[in-house]
């Protein structure tokens, strides 16, 4: 069976990216970029730092600073109104997750029309977005170089997963020199995400030999680095290998895709607003509990991924060996204890459930659950 791998026509990483890809930039020939961020970052100084360079080579800015955590419906279309406003040409998304998926659901309604809502699924628009370049702060998402976009849709309470090649960037930077000094909490999280990539990319029925060693390092990237810069944000070699880490990691499930951890995370982001790397840590132990029952020898090698000696064990002592792994890391960097520390209330999981149900990312879970057995997920990571 045939496979398509997706990834931005070019990717700039490592110390000084930034630097490097202004002139990548200048040579793209546009005139006047919408960046699209958040406003701790304008706060630190970093958005007008980057707009500075931006000027000395002739690209005009207009700055969209109203993304929310989770990016909503009503960010988009504030976005897309300043774009229009001012006929921006290209969009610059600049910070972790939040803004790259706004920014994304900004460019591909200004090059195809109507809401973001109509773009919900697999593959629903007809052409590619406005042009987007994707400079990253954060090591987790992966979301400057994917083709997801992750918009919440305050009427719904639900989060919309919108899988479209065309919402891939042109461009994506990742420049650890941007990622140094993030708060404690934040690198875990997001680092937790990172390697719930990689994990989901290796256990889905889409993996192929690709992906798989993309996941692989990730996963000892991640188990190497992690830890230190949690505990040391400002050691540069730490934020620069999670850097690849997750580059790693979104190469492996732009092209394998996810499953239910992702399916089940989507609906707490959205309905209860809460941190989606945190949501995925939690959750991640617990799914693969249940994936166990078929895919117990890929299991395994994560587990040996994870730094286990798995030579003598069987498959499924592997599996669980796995797990407690991931349990332990998410422990060592802060992640918090279970659902109920967070807010999640049991009486909601029915809902929970059926909404998990109707996310693309479970399309590729290697094991299909019922209802009933999503529930019982949520409920074991209460």
């Amino acid at each position: 069976m045939a496979a398509k791998f997706f990834i931005p026509s070019v990717n700039v990483l490592g110390q000084g990216a930034v630097d490097d890809a202004i002139n990548d930039i200048k040579n793209l020939g546009f005139k006047h970029a919408l960046i699209v961020t958040d406003k701790p970052l304008v706060s630190i100084g970093i958005v007008g730092n980057i707009a500075e360079k931006l000027g000395q080579v002739g690209l005009s800015v207009t700055v969209y600073d109203g993304v929310h955590p989770n990016p909503t419906v009503s960010n988009v279309e504030a976005g897309l109104k300043l774009l229009r406003e001012n006929n921006c040409d290209c969009v610059i998304s600049l910070g972790g997750g939040s803004p790259h998926d706004c920014a994304k659901g900004i460019a591909l309604v200004a090059a195809n029309g109507g809401t973001i809502g109509d773009y919900e699924g697999l593959d629903r628009s007809a052409k590619p977005q406005l042009p987007l370049i994707a400079i990253n702060t954060t090591a987790g998402t992966a979301s400057e170089m994917t083709r997801f976009c992750i918009i919440t849709d305050e009427s719904r309470h639900i989060k919309m997963a919108i899988v479209d090649k065309h919402v891939t960037p042109i461009l994506s930077v990742n420049d650890p020199e941007l990622m140094l000094k993030k708060p404690k909490g934040l690198t875990a999280a997001t680092g937790m995400d990172a390697l719930t990539h990689a994990v989901e990319a290796y256990v889905s029925t889409a993996a192929t030999p690709i992906t798989d060693a993309c996941a692989v390092k990730a996963m000892e990237l991640i188990r190497d680095n992690l830890r230190t810069a949690v505990a040391h944000g400002d050691n540069m070699e730490a934020r620069e290998q999670m850097a690849y880490a997750e580059f790693l990691a979104g190469m492996a499930f732009n092209n394998a895709s996810l499953g239910y951890v992702h399916a089940m995370a989507h609906q707490l982001g959205g309905f209860y607003d809460l941190p989606h790397g945190v949501c995925n840590a939690l959750l991640l132990p617990f799914v693969q509990e249940y994936n166990a029952q078929i895919a117990a020898p890929r299991l395994k090698d994560v587990a040996k991924a994870l730094g286990v000696d798995v030579s003598s064990m069987s498959d499924a002592t592997g599996a669980q060996a796995a797990i407690d792994a991931i349990k332990q890391l998410a422990a060592d960097v802060g992640i918090p204890a279970n659902l109920s520390s967070i807010g999640v209330k049991a009486e909601d999981i029915p809902v929970l459930a059926t909404n998990a149900l109707k996310d693309a990312c479970g399309l590729t879970n290697p094991k299909q659950a019922s209802h009933e057995e999503i529930c019982q997920i949520f409920r074991n990571a209460m």
